[in-house]
Order: C-alpha cells, then sequence, then structure tokens
C-alpha cells in the first residue's frame, strides 16, 4: 500500500462528468484566480508558462493534482520538452521541497514520508499511463535519481524501496510486451502494404471465399471487433500525440529527433485499406452475376451488424470496399441488389456538414458505453481517420502558444478529452468468441492490386465506353507481363504472410 491518505491524495475520476464543455483541473483555494502565471478560469488552468505548468504537475506537503490534469499535462508536454528533460525538472523540483523539509521543524521533518508517497503516485501514474516515455537511457536515468532520493525519506522499513522497485518492473514488463509486438509488427506491415500488389492476376475459380468460411454476417462483424479491439489496443495515446508533437510547434525542434518512432497508427491505417480492398476483391472476384449480388448483400448484412455493434470503422472500411470504382461500375450486379440497407449505411456515413449523422450516431454509441451493463454494449470503435483528422484540425486551429508567450492549455484540455475517449474505448474486452479460422482468413485472404479489380470487374461485367475499353486493354496488357514474374513471388510472400499473422495472433492473446 501506499503511503497516502485521502485528503491529500484526491484521485477524482479522469474526465469525470463534472468536466463539462471546459476541463477538470481542480486546485487548492489558495491558489486560485489571483495568479498571473498560470492563469486560471472557473478554477481550472487555461494558459501559463512552461515552468509555471511544470510546478502545478509537481505535488507539495499540502497539494497533489488533479489526474486529470496530471494525464492533460504529461500528454501535451512532449510538444514543448522531452520527458527525460521534464523528468530532470521534477526532481529539482522534489530536491528543493525535500531539502525544505529536511530543515524544517520536527512537524515537517513527520511528513517527509507524506511527500515521499505523493511524488511516488505521481511517478506511478506517468510510468502506467506513457511507459514509452522511459524508453531511453536518460529517461530511466532521470527516474532512478528521482526514486533514490525519495527512498531516503523512509529508509528505516523500505517500503518506499518496495514500491518503487515494484513500479519499476512494471514499467519494464510494458516496455518489453511493446517492443516485441513492435517487432512483429515492423515484419508484418511490410506484407500488408504489398500484399496487393503481388496478386497480379484472379486466382482459380476454386479457390475459397469469405462464404465458404463464414456465411453469418453477424458472425463475421463480430470477428472483424475482435481484429479491430486487438488494433486499437496497441494504440497509446503518444502515439495520437505525434499528430501534434511532430508538426510546425517552434518548441518541438529540441525533441523531435528523439522520438522513436512508431508505426501503430500507420498498422491501424493499413488494416482498414485492406479490409476496403478485400470487401472489393471477394465481390469483383465472382464471375457469375447472381453469386456476386449475394456477396454484395451480404457485406452490406456485415456493415450493419458492425453498425449495431458500434464498431464504426470496419463499417466504414466495408462501405469504401464497395464503393471503389472497379465494384460501383457493377450496373447489372447493383441492379439486382436490393440497396435499401445500404441506403441507410451510407445516409449515417453521408460526409456533409461534416459527417453530421456519423457524429450523432458515435455520440449515442458512446452514452450507451457510459450506462452499459455489458462489455457488448461497451464497444465504440471510431472511424479512425476521422478520429485523427479531428485531433488535427483542433491542432491547427488554435495556437500553441498564446500572444504574451504563455501556453495555450486550454487546446490541450481539448485534445486529452478527446484522446481520453479513444482510450477509454480501447479498454473494453471484447466480449465475442474468437474464431482463428475466419480471422485467419480476414488477415491472409490474398487481396487484389487496384489494377486486378479493374481486370476481375471488366471481365464479370465488359468495358461499356471507349475510356473503359481503352484501359481494359492496357490493363490486359500488363497482367500478362506480370503473370509469369509474380508467380513464384506470390507463393512465398503469402506464405510469410501467413506466419506473421499467426505471430501476432498469439502474441496478443491474454
Amino acid at each position: 500500500m501506499l503511503l497516502q491518505t485521502p485528503e491529500t491524495m484526491p484521485q477524482t475520476p479522469i474526465f469525470s462528468s463534472m468536466l463539462g464543455s471546459s476541463c477538470s483541473g481542480q486546485v487548492q483555494p489558495d491558489m486560485g484566480e489571483r495568479c498571473v502565471d498560470p492563469v486560471y478560469q472557473d478554477g481550472n488552468i487555461v494558459s501559463g508558462s512552461l515552468e509555471a505548468l511544470i510546478e502545478r504537475l509537481v505535488p507539495t506537503m499540502d497539494y497533489y493534482p488533479d489526474r486529470t490534469y496530471i494525464f492533460t499535462f504529461l500528454l501535451s508536454s512532449r510538444v514543448f520538452i522531452h520527458p527525460h528533460e521534464l523528468l530532470a525538472k521534477v526532481g529539482q523540483i522534489c530536491i528543493k521541497q525535500k531539502q525544505q523539509l529536511e530543515t524544517g521543524t520536527e512537524a515537517e521533518k513527520a511528513k517527509l514520508k507524506s511527500f515521499a508517497a505523493k511524488i511516488i503516485q505521481l511517478l506511478k501514474e506517468w510510468t502506467e499511463t506513457f511507459p514509452y516515455d522511459f524508453q531511453d537511457e536518460k529517461s530511466m536515468k532521470e527516474l532512478k535519481e528521482i526514486a533514490h532520493r525519495i527512498t531516503q525519506c523512509d529508509e528505516e522499513n523500505g517500503t518506499v524501496k518496495k514500491i518503487i522497485s515494484q513500479m519499476t518492473q512494471n514499467l519494464l514488463m510494458a516496455l518489453s510486451a511493446r517492443s516485441q509486438y513492435q517487432e512483429i509488427r515492423e515484419k508484418f506491415r511490410q506484407p500488408v502494404t504489398d500484399k496487393g500488389t503481388i496478386l497480379k492476376n484472379k486466382p482459380q475459380s476454386t479457390q475459397k471465399d469469405i462464404l465458404s468460411v463464414c456465411c453469418d454476417p453477424l458472425i463475421l462483424a463480430q470477428q472483424l471487433t475482435h481484429i479491430e479491439l486487438e488494433r486499437v489496443s496497441n494504440i497509446y495515446p503518444e502515439d495520437l500525440m505525434q499528430i501534434v508533437s511532430h508538426m510546425d510547434s517552434l518548441d518541438n525542434h529540441k525533441c523531435r529527433g528523439d522520438v522513436t518512432k512508431t508505426y501503430n497508427l500507420e498498422a491501424y491505417d493499413n488494416w482498414f485499406n485492406c479490409l476496403s480492398m478485400l470487401v472489393a476483391t471477394e465481390i469483383c472476384r465472382v464471375v457469375k452475376k447472381k453469386q456476386r449480388t449475394r456477396m454484395v448483400e451480404f457485406f452490406i448484412d456485415v456493415a450493419r451488424e458492425c453498425f449495431n455493434i458500434g464498431n464504426f470503422n470496419s463499417m466504414m472500411a466495408i462501405i469504401s470496399g464497395m464503393n471503389l470504382s472497379p465494384v460501383a461500375r457493377l450496373k447489372k450486379t447493383w441492379s439486382k441488389v436490393k440497396t435499401a440497407k445500404f441506403d441507410v449505411l451510407e445516409h449515417h456515413m453521408d460526409p456533409s456538414s461534416n459527417f453530421c449523422n456519423y457524429r450523432t450516431a458515435l455520440q449515442g454509441a458512446a452514452q450507451r458505453s457510459q450506462t452499459a451493463n455489458s462489455n457488448r454494449e461497451k464497444i465504440v470503435i471510431p472511424v479512425f481517420n476521422l478520429f485523427i483528422k479531428d485531433i488535427y484540425f483542433l491542432h491547427k486551429i488554435h495556437t500553441n502558444r498564446l500572444p504574451n508567450g504563455q501556453i495555450n492549455f486550454k487546446k490541450f484540455w481539448e485534445i486529452s478529452r478527446q484522446i481520453h475517449d479513444f482510450l477509454t474505448w480501447k479498454q473494453v474486452e471484447c466480449p465475442f468468441e474468437k474464431d482463428k479460422k475466419i480471422q485467419s482468413y480476414l488477415l491472409t485472404a490474398p487481396i487484389y492490386s487496384e489494377e486486378a479489380l479493374f481486370i476481375a470487374s471488366f471481365e464479370s461485367e465488359g468495358p461499356e465506353n471507349h475510356m473503359e475499353k481503352d484501359s481494359w486493354k492496357t490493363l490486359r496488357y500488363k497482367a500478362s507481363l506480370a503473370h509469369g514474374a509474380f508467380a513464384d513471388i506470390h507463393r512465398h510472400e503469402i506464405a510469410s504472410y501467413a506466419l506473421l499473422c499467426t505471430q501476432l495472433t498469439v502474441f496478443s492473446e491474454p
């Protein structure tokens, strides 16, 4: 147990209902509105110098920062300062406060243990929420130095030392797990981006399709949700903050080159693209119109089930796949499709008014999640590229600093609120039973390149105008040249890709 008391270490929920449209950065009354730096509004910090904001982060004998402030500042600080530099400044403030307590009255000296507990709690929240801040030697060195000084506050029974030891062990385990996953992802991402180009010709008609693996739209939607949540679980708040910290911040020139590049955002975006191309492939490769119509209607039903679950990302990917030109041009096929359900789905994803319909549906799913009694009702998987764009525009619309040079902290409250919502959604445990056979197909089934999709589309329903006829001739010629060159590569790459997918699945299982 940490050495703490509820009175001195409030643990309010992050972004609780009291947050409203503003933020939750509770401060002590005597720290209130009178301060010029930082500036408060309704008890919340809205701007301040970097130094003042760092001081608000570090606990004192009588003060512990609210969890919302800790999360928001640690998240946004990387725009202005490298984590190891921030740790060094926190350490310096700790030394000063420790020295003041040691040279004070006997009553103040007795509070050393309480002060130490608060510093440990801050470090614990930091290492648990942003473990990747400690990936380099400089950050680990600063962490160890702070821990060493705090340990001296409780040398008699060694309680603090044990807590710090456990915290460090948990941190190293988190870093190791993330490193292993990223090593697999590093190998995994290349086949993902290339697997559409290695298949230049249609596979044999005897090859199985998605309907031979899973003919139930609900079950396929559930398996897609499994894959989505697995990938989302490996996106971290600092990954999302790269959208801001890797842009045009003048303060970031010091730390930009030190940040280790991660591929989690790119890998998740690749999954969206691959799912869209898989849907298009499954439709275009069907030779008979009746079966092709059935395939289109099947994916419409899958997208609808994804919507009902709250899996908006897979839903959007499926709709995107069906709206690709090689699929959209199949007029004879679409004329046989019962499109009423598809029209409803497209209405939800209508881009007009900044995707107003989708945002209304997302808000409804988020509200359902907050009051849910089961994991089934808690699932919220937003359209990821729209989520990223929202953060990007928040960053571009509002400046990092105000005209007086202070950090525009109000901007970072809003960014961190959106990121925290995403983190809450990604922690939901998938309630559906995993079907490895279906997931293996979704992850490893060969998909067509854009050229191959058009070839299959033209073979199913011939070109209708001169432009399409010219394209058809060009594509057939290129395909004939590529067929021999890519035959051997196809077999090798697909085998390697399947192996990597197996490794990834095994690693992600509890």
